[in-house]
């Protein structure tokens, strides 16, 4: 077992009409009388009701907010500047995000620009600094997908240059509390859930395929993440308001990038890294660009550590009496079959886009970050690998 460090100090307030608690828990972190931004996204937050029950646990608390709310899918810088002028115009040092990981991610980015005076909050994100303090951030969850309630990573777009995606990990930015009522999931549209389930196996798999090799534990934790995911989406595809399918898929989602599965910087994070240039050139959904990427990938990588995927294989799927290799392409192809069974792509045309060879070109300049970067843990891919990998992807459904 390799030498690591496990850091998850969020507060979970798991379970039904949890949200009322959102005002006590303010006071705990924030402090009684204390003035917040309360941050959300383009709607349904406030549609379902949800918004008007945070705002009155907040009031019966005591606790002055300002709103800003209009967070869309793959948060944009734009915003979370808006977000920090909001906040230092009226003495504000606590961020409420209600929603999914963009309201969270979003949350996370004015929690930086606030608490570094002097840095440009983009500079985080391209690496040219690093964070040294975040304001406080707590959560009200909405969506079973990112994991970014017990995270120490956000990931943001930059509207305003090339709409350049880029993620920042810091342990600053991990939320204070987390409140995750599972009824807060029932309305949401199938693909939408189906989006969360991928992105929630695939932040498993990543630190799956790591190097070195994590440990027995760290593996039998992952398969049966995976396999609960799995489970638990298909009984949702038939029974869309069961508790306890949202639940389970609720909770895996946090799990799953909280550290508890393994050490995310031994990761191999090359499928998220080619889904952030994806969804910043076409906006499409995070999850879905995940299941549109992954298997071409898988192939493309496969022969650099085919034990591993057929370990995956054998763990996740039962499979036994094959080679290393043909085990290997049989877990690919069922791990791509449930993607198509729960209504996801297997292919980036799955996404209703096809990438021109110019197009193509950009992604894979902007992935290797102008050739000066490799990504990924089991094989390095260079910016030629890059470019071959989205050019057989936009070739499949």
């Amino acid at each position: 077992m390799e030498n690591f460090e496990f850091y998850a100090p969020t507060k979970v307030v798991f379970g039904r009409g949890t949200e009322s608690k959102t005002g006590s828990l303010v006071c705990e972190f924030a402090g009684k009388g204390s003035k917040i931004l309360l941050h959300y996204g383009m709607g349904s937050v406030e549609r379902s009701g949800l918004l008007d029950r945070v705002r009155s646990s907040l009031k019966e608390s005591g606790i002055e907010f300002v709103e800003l709310g209009g967070v869309r899918p793959n948060p944009r810088l734009s915003m979370a500047r808006k977000g920090i002028e909001i906040c230092r115009e009226n003495g504000i040092n606590f961020i409420l995000a209600v929603g999914g990981g963009s309201a969270i991610d979003s949350a996370k980015c004015i929690g930086y620009g606030l608490a570094n005076s002097g840095v440009d909050v983009w500079d985080f994100y391209c690496r040219k600094a690093r964070p040294k303090a975040c304001a406080g951030v707590g959560v009200v969850l909405t969506i079973a997908a990112a994991g970014s309630e017990m995270s120490e990573s956000s990931v943001i777009t930059n509207d305003e240059n090339g709409n350049l995606k880029r993620g920042c990990s810091s342990d600053y930015s991990r939320p204070k509390f987390a409140v995750m009522n599972p009824e807060l999931t029932a309305t949401l549209p199938p693909y939408q859930t189906a989006s969360g389930c991928v992105d929630i196996i695939m932040h498993t798999l990543e630190r799956f395929f790591c190097v070195p090799h994590t440990s027995k534990i760290n593996d039998e934790l992952s398969a049966a993440l995976i396999r609960v995911v799995m489970e638990n989406a298909k009984i949702l595809q038939r029974d869309p308001k069961n508790y306890d399918a949202r639940a389970e898929i609720m909770w895996a989602g946090s799990l799953s990038h909280n550290g508890f599965t393994g050490d995310r910087f031994i990761g191999d994070w090359a499928c998220h890294q080619l889904e952030h240039e994806l969804s910043g050139m076409f906006d499409v959904p995070h999850g879905a660009g995940l299941s549109a990427i992954w298997g071409t990938w898988a192939r493309y990588v496969l022969n650099a550590d085919a034990a591993r995927f057929a370990k995956l294989a054998r763990m996740v799927f039962g499979i036994s009496g094959k080679s290393v290799v043909d085990a290997a392409l049989d877990g690919i192809c069922r791990m791509e079959n449930f993607f198509s069974d729960i209504g996801m792509p297997t292919g980036v045309s799955g996404l209703n886009i096809k990438p021109s060879q110019p197009q193509i070109q950009e992604l894979a300049r902007k992935c290797s970050f102008d050739g000066t970067r490799t990504i990924g843990a089991i094989k390095k891919l260079d910016e030629e690998d890059i470019r071959n990998i989205y050019t057989l992807a936009s070739e499949r459904d």
